[in-house]
């Protein structure tokens, strides 16, 4: 069932999604070679704190850290730990906080100059697929109006479009109803209406789609060892549009 928001919830969605903001933010400019990546956790993890919320991944089904940090062919739910990041690598955080019981979530792919333009690119068009994704989101439009459009922007640029992690509802809980695939044909699924809040997260490849999970249980990459990137907003649709929240 998808659950509806009211106009105070999403106030409430609103401010954890300010704090996501801001943390990725603080984060953008910490992200730079030589730093370990459980310090860009650790900071994370304060940050959070000193805001009055609280860390959304930190024992969500038992993962161990408060932001996912994955790079190069890992796509997502990387583990921070003692890997120092490097120039060249594309660096991607999925950062989410809890205010009053709300969930906000979002993700960015930094690339750590130098690196490729084809790299580049790669991080380009995944986060044009979102914008163009969330541009979906209107009142009367399908689920699937998202999802084929993501599809459409990241397969034109000749990339993959990973199949095994999708977007999601999110509310009172960080994964809701109902589920974004970043694939697929457009007007199917349920009618978009005021009141959905969605994370709309697309995971792009510069090679094949396929996944393999890493023996620590959590980190998810690509089974061909390559590139990836991952952006994700969430976003609330309204009488006059869909709303960013996530976004100062």
């Amino acid at each position: 069932m998808i659950i509806l928001k009211s106009p105070d919830e999403i106030a409430l969605m609103r401010q954890a999604g300010q704090i996501v903001a801001k943390l990725l933010d603080f984060l953008k400019d910490r992200v730079q070679s030589g730093v370990k990546t459980k310090t860009l956790d650790q900071q994370a993890e304060e940050f959070i704190r000193q805001q009055g919320a609280q860390p959304a991944f930190l024992g969500y089904r038992g993962f161990p850290a408060t932001i996912c940090i994955s790079i190069n062919e890992e796509i997502v739910h990387g583990i921070p730990g003692e890997r120092r990041i490097q120039a060249g690598d594309l660096v991607s955080l999925d950062v989410g906080a809890i205010w009053h019981g709300y969930y906000a979530d979002a993700a960015i792919t930094i690339p750590v100059e130098p690196v490729s333009p084809a790299a580049r690119y790669l991080t380009e068009i995944t986060q044009k697929s979102m914008e163009e994704g969330i541009a979906k989101a209107i009142v009367g439009n399908r689920l699937t109006d998202i999802s084929h459009r993501v599809q459409q922007v990241i397969e034109a640029a000749g990339f993959g479009v990973v199949r095994d992690f999708v977007g999601h509802g999110i509310g009172k809980d960080l994964h809701e109803a109902p589920a974004i695939p970043n694939f697929g044909p457009a007007g199917m699924g349920p009618r978009l209406k005021e009141g959905m809040v969605l994370a709309i997260e697309p995971m792009v490849t510069m090679g094949s789609y396929e996944v393999e999970i890493l023996s620590d249980g959590w980190t998810a990459v690509t089974k061909d060892r390559s590139l990836s990137a991952h952006f994700e907003h969430t976003v609330a649709i309204t009488p006059n549009g869909v709303t960013i929240l996530t976004q100062h």
